[in-house]
């Protein structure tokens, strides 16, 4: 697998992936959120590819504290090969050269096959509250 930067034209084979891999909802809209990372030097989104064929993404992003990863995904098909473990060490390698001391992600609770996938590279359970609040109301309601 190549791992490279997003570049134009890629926008609609990872939007599918993201879909196929299940990290999408209702109120996101993965073709602004891939537009939205693409807009600043904060952000980046990396691509692995395997004969021509996005397989696996990682988004990541700076705060300006912390850096945090979204979208980890390695297609169905293509998943017990190592491909997520080789994303998060491009994601980590981009945010440390940054100068970016720590990374964060989230997890949705129900989600316990993540979990230990995580816990396999390192992560840690941190004991912190997440909070959020709409500030552009989304187009569905996240409650259902």
């Amino acid at each position: 697998m190549d791992i490279r930067p997003i570049q134009d034209g890629d926008e609609v084979a990872l939007a599918d992936l993201w879909r196929r891999c299940e990290l999408v909802r209702p109120w996101n809209d993965p073709t602004s959120d891939i537009a939205f990372a693409r807009t600043t030097p904060q952000s980046e989104i990396f691509v692995g590819k395997r004969q021509g064929d996005i397989i696996a993404s990682v988004m990541c992003g700076n705060d300006g504290h912390r850096g945090w990863v979204y979208y980890l995904a390695v297609s169905p098909d293509e998943q017990g090969e190592q491909l997520g473990r080789a994303m998060m060490t491009k994601a980590e390698e981009w945010l440390r050269a940054l100068g970016v001391p720590k990374l964060e992600l989230l997890i949705r609770d129900t989600n316990a096959k993540v979990v230990k996938f995580y816990e396999a590279l390192g992560y840690k359970t941190e004991p912190v509250i997440v909070m959020s609040r709409w500030l552009k109301e989304p187009s569905e309601s996240p409650d259902g």
